[in-house]
C-alpha cells in the first residue's frame, strides 16, 4: 500500500480477542457489531472507517508466553515493519513495545497509543516509563488504563487529530431530548461522536433511545448495555485503580451519557396527533366492517 505523507496511517500491534476487537471497531465492516442481533438498524453503517488508513495489523506473541523479563528483544520485533502515522499497541509484552520505539520514529511513526485492560497489562509505571522514551526520542505517546481512558490532548495533536478521525478514545455523546407529555424529559436521539476502542459506545447510546433522562433507573441501563455489548476488561481486583477495570470502563461511559445530557439540545414538543389520533378525522365502522369517514 502506498504511504501518504499528508494521510494518517495506522498499524496495529496485537495480541488476544480484544486486539481483533479493536481492529473490527476501526475498520466497521457491516458485520462486526452484532450485539442487537435481528434488531439491528445499521447505526454505524457508512458513519466512518479507518479500512484505506489501515496499513498492516500484525499479530504478535501473548506476553503470557514470553519471560517477564526479554534481554534480548530483536527476536520479537517483527520484519519489514511499514511506514505509517501512529502505531498501535495491544496485549504486546512491554519490553518488545520498547524495542519497537527506535524502530517506529526510524519509519517515520509519529505517535503511539496503548491501553491495559487487564491488571497486568502495561501498570502505571511502565506506561509513563513508555511515554518518557518516546517523547525522548521525538514520538508522541497516549496510555490509558482503560483503553477507553484515552483522551485527545492539545500535547499529542496528531495522535489526537486520529483519534478525531477514528472517532476513537473516551467516549463522547451528543444527544437530543424532548418533553414528554407528562412533563418528563425522554432521550429522541443519540449521536456517536467518539466511542470506546471497542465499539460498545454505538451499542450504550441506541439502548438510551426512548429512556427518560431523570429515570431512577438510568444509571443501571446504562450499565445493563455496557456489560451486554460485551466490554471484555477484566474483572480482577485492580491494585492502580483499586477497583476492577470493568468497573472502571463502566464509570467511564455513564459520565459520558451523563455529561451528554447535560449538554443535550432540547426539541420542541407538539402534539401532532400521532399517539393519540387527534390529528386525524374520527372514524366509525359501517355494519359491512369497513370504515366510514364523517360527512
Amino acid at each position: 500500500m502506498a504511504y501518504k505523507k499528508d494521510g494518517m496511517k495506522v498499524v496495529v500491534f496485537y495480541s488476544g480477542e480484544f486486539g481483533r476487537t479493536l481492529i473490527g471497531n476501526l475498520i466497521n465492516f457491516s458485520s462486526f457489531c452484532v450485539s442487537c442481533g435481528d434488531a439491528c438498524t445499521l447505526c454505524k453503517s457508512g458513519k466512518y472507517s479507518m479500512a484505506d488508513d489501515l496499513v498492516s495489523v500484525i499479530e504478535m506473541p501473548d506476553p503470557e508466553t514470553l519471560d517477564d523479563f526479554i534481554d534480548d528483544v530483536d527476536p520479537y520485533i517483527p520484519p519489514g515493519i511499514p511506514e505509517a502515522d501512529i502505531a498501535i499497541v495491544v496485549n504486546v509484552h512491554p519490553d518488545v513495545i520498547f524495542g519497537l520505539l527506535p524502530v517506529l520514529k526510524d519509519k517515520g511513526y509519529k505517535g503511539i497509543i496503548g491501553g491495559s485492560e487487564s491488571p497486568k497489562e502495561l501498570p502505571l509505571g511502565l506506561r509513563t516509563q513508555l511515554s518518557e522514551k518516546a517523547t525522548k526520542i521525538g514520538l508522541e505517546a497516549a496510555f490509558a488504563k482503560p483503553f477507553c481512558a484515552l483522551r485527545p490532548d492539545p500535547a499529542i495533536p496528531k495522535i489526537s487529530a486520529f483519534m478525531e478521525k477514528a472517532h476513537f478514545g473516551e467516549p463522547k455523546i451528543d444527544i437530543l431530548t424532548q418533553k414528554s407529555r407528562g412533563g418528563k424529559e425522554t432521550i429522541l436521539a443519540a449521536n456517536v461522536v467518539r466511542s470506546a476502542p471497542c465499539g460498545s459506545t454505538w451499542y450504550v447510546a441506541k439502548r438510551m433511545t426512548g429512556l427518560e433522562t431523570d429515570q431512577e433507573d438510568l444509571q443501571e441501563r446504562i450499565s445493563e448495555a455496557h456489560h451486554a455489548y460485551p466490554c471484555t476488561a477484566s474483572m480482577d481486583q485492580d491494585p492502580e485503580l483499586k477497583d476492577t477495570i470493568l468497573h472502571k470502563a463502566g464509570y467511564i461511559i455513564r459520565e459520558a451519557v451523563e455529561d451528554a445530557i447535560k449538554r443535550g439540545e432540547r426539541a420542541d414538543w407538539r402534539d401532532l396527533g400521532t399517539f393519540s389520533g387527534s390529528g386525524r378525522p374520527r372514524i366509525s365502522c359501517d355494519p359491512e366492517g369497513g370504515e366510514q369517514s364523517p360527512d
